[in-house]
């Protein structure tokens, strides 16, 4: 009897241990301080590229403590605890670890540099995964002669962005980020073939091959502003250059991925990024990480939301969708929609009215969301078979709007990037009587380009002239 209650404690003990071991973990560690670094603010050349330093000097903006690395001192001896770490924050001071023992946690709690550790996510291990064979997706839409955007007409004169492009100003010289999800066979579709992409890096740990992982949305949304093909379907800003980033993990639904998101952005600052489009948003987590509420949307209380906010202050221009919640039980904007100093973007339909799955504002603390909307039901983008086709929601009402934002800050190089947003905001049909649904309303940017124009002209005015050498 006692070898038989012997042997089912041994199994019992034994299932437990196969249990715990079934998962893996990570997690977000806040440091007290960075550490030291070899890096000087004084010497930003040495971690800020040339393109990243013109647009803070455009915009008058100092290079502080926060833009400092953390410590690899403090990486090495995370991860001398055990463990990888799969993202980081300079801007935030936080560490995100992956382990294979939940346990860790209270030995990194005990690191004398660390003041918190946050459960962000459990999976299983990876397993082996299969690629796709290389097949080409040529393009096979019907040419339309005499129609210059053919199937993309909507995307862009809803706003009346063609008066951008008729000026001159396609985006060119601008470099925009899509931070999104994967961005499925974009190498093999010839009607994105020409597209100037500067760069692209996956930061989701174990997932990081953009172009191979079954996810289309990615791709979805860059066609919706790079696309150039006359007569078959062009984008709204056609002629600028693209950083692309994976922060997605289309697999769960973890907080982890605002740690991603956050290593992202700072690293799209660092290679000068002028604008960032991201059509996503994080309000519900699988179990057992702690979602969202109403009293969340802050913009101080997600990660992710104050990361949006301390790249607005490096001066990028960034541009987010604002959910596609409203005909649901949360209604509201998800983070980092709710951030400070960004553009949030709605969705209408075809006949200008608000689609009925666009997220509602206003944030908790009473600021106007959405700000603006454009198309986002049945707007046109490219499929990952190669296919112009249509789809619906706010991710795609956002990229829309990057697009002709980033050509509007082309045209009027010397305002800022919070100017050129309250521009936009003022050429909206409703920017006197905002409200929930439609926030300023739908922008019109024939009446922007004369608003940025009377701005621009003062601040030209306003400005010193330099007094020559005698």
């Amino acid at each position: 009897m006692k070898k038989i209650t012997l042997f089912a404690c041994l199994f019992i003990a034994t299932s437990i241990t196969a249990f715990s071991q079934e998962y893996n973990y990570k997690f977000r560690l806040t440091l007290k301080d960075k550490g030291k670094t070899a890096y000087s603010i004084d010497k930003p050349e040495e971690f800020l590229s040339a393109k990243a330093l013109e647009r803070r000097q455009k915009q008058n903006l100092e290079i502080d403590e926060t833009d400092l690395p953390i410590s690899p001192e403090y990486i090495k001896a995370i991860e001398e605890v055990g463990g990888k770490v799969v993202a980081r924050s300079k801007w935030q001071g936080t560490v995100a670890v992956h382990c294979s023992d939940s346990a860790m946690v209270d030995k990194y709690k005990e690191l004398p540099f660390v003041s918190d550790a946050l459960f962000v996510w459990r999976g299983k291990p990876k397993g082996a995964t299969k690629t796709d064979s290389i097949i080409r997706y040529p393009a096979v839409e019907t040419v339309v002669f005499g129609d210059y955007y053919a199937r993309g007409n909507a995307n862009i004169k809803t706003n009346n962005g063609q008066y951008l492009h008729e000026a001159g100003y396609k985006g060119k010289g601008m470099t925009i980020a899509v931070i999104d999800a994967g961005f499925s066979h974009l190498p093999q579709i010839d009607m994105l073939d020409n597209l100037d992409i500067k760069g692209y890096k996956g930061f989701v740990y174990e997932n990081e091959d953009l172009f191979n992982n079954a996810n289309q949305h990615g791709l979805n949304v860059l066609s919706c502003i790079g696309t150039n093909k006359p007569m078959q379907f062009v984008g709204t800003a056609p002629e600028a250059s693209f950083w692309l980033f994976g922060t997605e993990d289309s697999r769960s639904e973890f907080p982890i991925e605002e740690d991603y998101w956050a290593t992202a952005i700072e690293y799209a600052d660092s290679v000068g990024v002028d604008v960032v489009n991201t059509s996503l948003g994080y309000n519900n987590y699988d179990y057992p990480a702690k979602s969202y509420t109403h009293k969340d949307l802050t913009g101080k209380a997600a990660l992710i939301s104050r990361a949006a906010d301390a790249a607005a202050k490096k001066g990028m221009l960034l541009v987010i969708s604002a959910g596609n919640s409203g005909d649901s039980e949360w209604e509201k904007i998800t983070p980092p929609s709710d951030a400070v100093n960004i553009l949030t973007v709605g969705a209408i339909q075809r006949d200008s009215i608000i689609a009925d799955f666009s997220s509602r504002g206003l944030t908790e603390d009473l600021r106007i969301k959405p700000d603006v909307m454009t198309l986002g039901q049945m707007a046109t983008v490219v499929k990952d078979n190669g296919f112009v086709s249509y789809s619906s929601g706010t991710s795609f009402s956002s990229p829309i709007m990057c697009g002709m934002v980033t050509c509007l800050w082309q045209a009027f190089p010397t305002l800022t990037n919070k100017e050129i947003q309250d521009v936009v905001r003022q050429s909206s049909d409703i920017y006197d009587n905002p409200n929930r649904d439609y926030g300023y309303g739908i922008p019109d940017m024939k009446k922007a380009m004369e608003i940025a124009q009377l701005l621009a002209d003062k601040k030209a005015a306003l400005k010193p002239e330099k007094k020559g050498k005698k």
